[in-house]
C-alpha cells in the first residue's frame, strides 16, 4: 500500500552532505527520489554512497574518481542516472519527452498520435484531433521485475492503457485505463497477445453539463470468469477514485510469467498471476515468447473512431525501480 501523495519531490542539501563519501554531481546532491525516496512513500534501504577506505584510498584518488563518476552520469539519458535496484528512477522531467519515443511504425491504434508536455504532464491525444489515428509513448528504457507510480487526469471518454513489458509494436500486459462507459480501470489485458482480459466489473459514468459527476459500477463477473487472484469491488474502485482530479496508480510487475498487481490512491485493485491465469486467450509461454522478460513502459492513445474529438489523456510523475 501507499499514501499515494502528488506532493514535489524535495531534498534536504544538509542531510545530504552528512553523508560520508556522497558523491557530488556538478555540485548538487543526487535527485530526491533516488536519496530518500518519494515523499510519503518507504524510503529504500539500498541507497547506495560512493565511499572507500581511508587507508586505501587518498583524497586526490577520491576527487578523480569523483569526477569521473560525474562525467559518466551526466552522460546517460533520464531515468539511466544511478540505476541501481530498490532506488526510485523519475522517468518523466516535467518538461520534455526525453527517454520516450513514440512507436516508430503504424500499429493497429495508429502512427503514434499526438504528445506534448502541457503544465508538468505528459498529454495525449488523436491526430488530428477526431481521426481515429493513435498510437503509443513509450519508455526508451525496458524494465523486467519492478514497480512503477504514476498520476493520471483523464478527460471522460478516451480509452487507454497503462502497458508493460511492451515492445515497439505495442505488444504487452497491458493495466486498462478505459475511462469510458462499460470501461474498466486497473485489471489487466492481453494488448496484441491474444487480447484475454482480467476486468471483474465495468464502469459506467454520469455526466451533467457535459462534465462526469459520477461513476456507477456493474456487470460483475464471477471469479472463473475473470480469473484474477484478487479483485476489488466495484464500490471499493468507486470510493477510491478521485473525479476530476489527479489518481495515482501503481503497479507492481514480477517473474518469469508475470505476477501483476495494481492499485489506485492506495485501494488494491487486481492481482494477476501469469502462471495460473486462465483464458481461452492466454497461452503464458506464446506471450513469454513475444515479449520476452523485458520491455518499454507505455501510455496509450486509442485508434478508432470511439475516442471523443478533442478529447485527451494526461500522465506525470512517472517513476519505477527496478526489483
Amino acid at each position: 500500500m501507499f499514501p499515494g501523495s502528488n506532493k514535489d519531490l524535495g531534498f534536504s542539501s544538509s542531510k545530504c552532505s552528512q553523508a560520508l563519501g556522497c558523491v557530488i554531481f556538478g555540485g548538487h546532491c543526487p535527485p530526491a527520489q533516488v536519496l530518500y525516496g518519494v515523499t510519503g512513500w518507504p524510503v529504500s534501504n539500498n541507497i547506495k554512497f560512493m565511499h572507500y577506505k581511508s587507508h586505501l584510498v587518498s583524497r586526490r584518488r577520491f576527487l578523480m574518481d569523483t569526477v569521473a563518476a560525474t562525467a559518466t552520469t551526466a552522460s546517460l539519458p533520464l531515468g539511466q542516472a544511478l540505476a541501481v535496484k530498490g532506488e526510485w528512477i523519475n522517468l518523466f522531467d516535467g518538461k520534455t519527452l526525453e527517454g520516450w519515443h513514440r512507436n516508430p511504425q503504424r500499429i493497429g491504434h495508429g502512427t503514434g498520435g499526438k504528445w506534448y508536455v502541457e503544465d508538468g504532464a505528459i498529454v495525449g491525444e488523436q491526430d488530428p484531433p477526431g481521426s481515429g489515428n493513435g498510437g503509443i509513448l513509450l519508455s526508451d528504457r525496458k524494465f523486467g521485475d519492478f514497480e512503477v507510480k504514476i498520476d493520471m487526469n483523464h478527460d471522460w471518454g478516451p480509452c487507454s492503457g497503462f502497458f508493460l513489458r511492451a515492445n515497439d509494436k505495442g505488444q504487452c500486459f497491458q493495466v486498462m485505463v478505459d475511462f469510458h462507459d462499460a470501461g474498466n480501470v486497473g485489471h489487466i489485458y492481453g494488448e496484441g497477445t491474444g487480447g484475454f482480459n482480467s476486468r471483474a466489473f465495468d464502469i459506467n459514468g454520469q455526466v451533467k453539463d457535459g462534465k462526469l459527476v459520477a461513476i456507477t459500477g456493474d456487470n460483475i463477473r464471477k471469479p472463473e470468469e475473470h480469473g484474477c487472484v484478487y479483485t476489488c469491488t466495484p464500490e471499493e474502485w468507486i470510493k477510491a477514485w478521485r473525479i476530476a482530479k489527479w489518481n495515482t496508480l501503481m503497479v507492481r510487475c514480477i517473474g518469469k510469467y508475470p505476477h501483476i498487481t495494481s492499485w489506485l490512491n492506495g485501494q488494491k485493485i487486481c492481482e494477476f498471476d501469469g502462471a495460473t491465469f486462465k483464458h481461452p486467450n492466454y497461452d503464458r509461454e506464446k506471450v513469454r515468447s513475444t515479449l520476452g522478460e523485458k520491455g518499454s513502459i507505455a501510455v496509450q492513445v486509442h485508434g478508432g473512431g470511439g475516442w471523443p474529438k478533442g478529447a485527451k489523456v494526461r500522465w506525470r510523475n512517472i517513476l519505477v525501480r527496478e526489483l
